[in-house]
């Protein structure tokens, strides 16, 4: 061991394997890797080593695709076999729901390119799979590439692959300390002290721990969870071939063939949580009691499901721990405030994700970025409100528990709920709301027209299509009142303001008391943020952006801070609402005797509206003459009395996000997380048009090399869908006759321009408007078009007016 490296990986499971082979590939040689006990001495060696293609977000399926590709190529490089079992694997529906869903599923991926999939019938289902009964069977997914690997040795192939490539692997020497350093971290271990650029946090059932010696509390949580091995049964000594991987979503089980016998892991609705502060340091081979009362429902599906158990001993059972973060998806990334720490836990698929896990870790320490968007296990999707234990264990059991139960796009789960509320929250849920949550804050989703009305949970239009509708009639055509609290707000001052602004925004800066939309992009010309700055003309600046991305953009403005300037994130202090709609200003012209009319389009300034003195910028994502007012906290429900009350003769009605949502289609404006990604450049997204070219700025040499090479491949553009009783979400694949030529990224109904629209990346050469293509909506092919941006009043003027 020596006394510096340039990297300290810390755990010696499947991750840390995996981030030390990827680190030594991408050339980092100077790293190495230190486990308190042995490689495997974790979760690793008692999971049950599957892996499968399938996974809710598409993003975090193709990392999966990618570590089984690994799979032989580390086994390849270490000389270290993986035991790979490619067996092929299906996965069953057994409700209508459940198979609407997974035909859905199906075609998602092949938007994302994974082509080695099929659909199936309950009698082929059989045939793949002999030993089990299809008993309420509908249908299944079958995948070429599924199967299971020896974990243990694919563990030390990771590790053998890396060693080759000049990493170190340090074995008995448990770390008892981290301190934070000017130029790194000291590593305090039992066998002596480190100096390190970089430490990683891969310690697996041990990761609380290992955050607390930084002074991070991470959200993650240890969950027991049972499999058994069991005796060999007859039926598979006769075949010829191994069963494939099975899930069964129903049964809350999945499959896999162990020798002469299968093995059965259940995830059962009884969930157990395990050591929430963290395993004992002297914990490794252990596992806990078996508890087959807990699980006996499961069990007896499980033992429906493959009926030759009910004659067949059990060999052995595992009952061991896991950890999970909230929303089920690993915690990776740099952490805010602590530079050249980095988190790769709550990996709670390990050999399925660990690859993905390590390759992106790997470039983002060595690059600045990843190649994919990771921001599904982006550790800063959870903010502050995540440290707490309660909700910790609420959402991580949660997820367990749901872990075979189908969500419904629609639904809104329990769990860690309700935890923030703007302050007028009771007084609109006695008006009717209903709420979802984003980053721990309840928002608004629409008004419900009675207190007994219940939305269904469906994969197609809900029962609450018709509230929306006429929230977005209120909008269009008189006035509609939105909470927009869940909007992030940073304050920026300073002498050096301005200048660090021009330099991470892309865009031109906005002049006095006006507001601009600024894409805000990476070395590498992707895209970071779709922002709007504000320039409240007295020297001080906003910056407004998507509340749940609020960790992810203070994290980027601290690792890319100037001189003189000072941010900071103001968000739940202030708080508002807005006001779109053909009478807005009529609203407002009540209340204030300041020049509200004389306000220009995209104009900003301080207006006394009431008795309220507020912060007000005239924009609206609806398409409509708009208002945002922003207000404190403690003013929050005065300002809503106060607009509603002026309103009640203008028609105003209070809207959700569902509404938001369906009036920003049909003016084809783009949103995070769907047309707006850390995967995309400005120009396919046609973000480009708000850049500034004539000065420097973060990204330019990037986009400009891309500007100047004729553009991007693919383009965002808006497509009409002959769809009937649901409409697109995203991922969808789009066609061309047989060719795939892009896929959705967002899509609803506009029930302005009564049409079911979508917006979606494809090919440069199939986005001229009118071009014929078909969409897969809920696994059913429509036929769709090419339509020009803004199907509702392109030239812009309600805006304008």
């Amino acid at each position: 061991m020596k006394t510096h490296y340039r990297a300290v990986v810390i755990g010696g499971g499947v991750v840390g394997a995996s981030v030390l082979y990827h680190l030594a590939k991408f050339g980092w040689t100077d790293v190495c890797l230190i486990e308190r006990s042995v490689l495997t001495a974790g979760s690793s060696w008692h999971a049950a080593g599957g892996f499968h293609a399938l996974n809710a977000d598409p993003n975090i399926a193709s990392l999966q695709a990618y570590t089984i590709d690994l799979l032989s190529e580390i086994e390849q490089e270490s000389g270290q076999s993986v035991g790979m079992h490619m067996t092929g694997g299906m996965t069953l529906a057994g409700t209508p729901d459940r198979w609407e869903w997974l035909q859905s599923a199906y075609r998602t991926f092949q938007s994302i390119g994974i082509d080695d999939c099929r659909l199936i019938t309950p009698q082929e289902a059989g045939e793949l799979c002999p030993i089990m009964s299809t008993e309420g069977i509908l249908g299944g997914m079958w995948a070429d590439r599924e199967g299971y690997v020896d974990t243990t040795g694919t563990v030390h192939a990771y590790a053998g692959a890396a060693k080759k490539r000049g990493a170190e692997v340090i074995e008995h020497n448990r770390v008892l300390e981290l301190h934070q350093v000017a130029d790194g971290w000291q590593v305090i271990t039992e066998k002596g002290t480190i100096h390190a650029e970089h430490v990683v946090n891969a310690a697996g059932l041990w990761a609380k721990q290992v955050g607390r010696m930084a002074g991070i509390e991470l959200p993650v949580s240890p969950l027991n969870h049972h499999y058994l091995i069991s005796d060999t049964i007859p039926e598979l000594e006769q075949l010829d071939f191994e069963v494939p991987m099975t899930v069964d979503l129903e049964g809350f089980t999945y499959m896999r063939q162990d020798q002469k016998g299968i093995l059965l892991g259940i995830y059962e609705i009884d969930h157990e949580h395990w050591m929430m502060d963290g395993a004992p340091w002297e914990y490794g081979f252990e596992l806990q009691q078996e508890d087959p009362d807990r699980i006996e429902r499961e069990l007896t599906l499980g033992f429906e499901r493959y009926p030759a158990l009910q004659t067949t001993g059990v060999k052995t059972w595992v009952n061991g721990a896991f950890t999970f973060a909230p929303d089920g998806n690993p915690l990776v990334g740099p952490v805010r405030g602590k530079p050249g720490y980095w988190c790769a836990c709550g990996v709670m698929a390990g050999f399925l994700q660990g690859g993905g896990v390590g390759k992106s870790l790997a470039e983002w320490m060595i690059h600045g970025e990843p190649e994919a968007d990771v921001f599904g296990m982006d550790v800063a999707r959870f903010g502050d409100y995540a440290q707490n234990k309660r909700f910790i264990k609420e959402t991580t059991g949660q997820f367990y528990t749901r872990r075979f139960v189908m969500t419904y796009p629609n639904e809104q789960l329990p769990a860690g709920r309700p935890l923030k509320k703007a302050p007028a929250y009771s007084d609109m849920t006695r008006a009717g709301c209903r709420w979802g949550a984003s980053y721990g804050l309840e928002i608004p989703l629409y008004f419900a027209p009675s207190e007994g009305f219940t939305e269904t949970p469906t994969l197609k239009r809900s029962n609450a299509f018709g509230i929306v509708a006429d929230e977005c009639k209120a909008v269009r055509e008189s006035v509609g009142l939105l909470d927009i609290s869940a909007f992030s707000r940073f304050e920026v001052s300073g002498a050096g303001a301005e200048a660090w602004l021009d330099r991470i925004m892309a865009s031109k800066l906005p002049a006095p008391g006006r507001a601009k939309l600024a894409p805000m992009l990476s070395p590498e010309g992707r895209l970071k943020g779709d922002l709007t700055v504000f320039n409240w003309g007295d020297g001080s600046w906003w910056i407004m952006g998507s509340y749940y991305l609020r960790e992810l953009h203070l994290r980027w403005f601290q690792d890319h801070m100037g001189e003189g300037v000072g941010v900071r994130d103001v968000t739940d202090a202030v708080t508002g609402f807005s006001l779109s709609g053909p009478n807005s200003r009529k609203v407002l012209e009540k209340l204030t005797d300041g020049p509200i009319a004389d306000l220009p389009f995209m104009g900003c300034g301080t207006f006394d509206i009431g008795m309220l003195r507020l912060k007000v910028g005239r924009l609206s994502v609806a398409g409509e003459l708009g208002y945002e007012l922003h207000c404190s906290a403690a003013e929050h429900i005065t300002l809503r009395e106060t607009l509603l009350e002026a309103g009640a003769d203008l028609g105003i009605r209070e809207v959700g996000f569902n509404a938001l949502l369906s009036l920003r289609l049909e003016k084809s404006f783009g949103i995070w997380s769907a047309e707006f990604t850390q995967g995309y450049t400005a120009a396919q997204t046609g973000m480009d048009r708000w850049i500034n070219w004539d000065k420097d700025f973060i990204g330019r040499d990037a986009a400009l090399k891309e500007r100047q090479a004729g553009g991007p491949a693919q383009v965002l553009v808006t497509l009409q869908v002959d769809a009937t009783d649901a409409d697109a979400s995203g991922f969808e694949p789009v066609w061309q006759g047989d060719t795939r030529v892009g896929f959705v990224t967002s899509g609803g109904y506009g029930h302005t321009v009564g049409k079911s629209l979508a917006m979606s990346m494809v090919d440069r050469d199939t986005a001229a408007e009118g071009t014929e293509l078909t969409v897969h909506i809920v696994g059913q092919e429509r036929a769709a078009r090419v339509i020009a941006p803004s199907p509702y009043d392109p030239a812009g003027t309600a805006m304008r007016v």
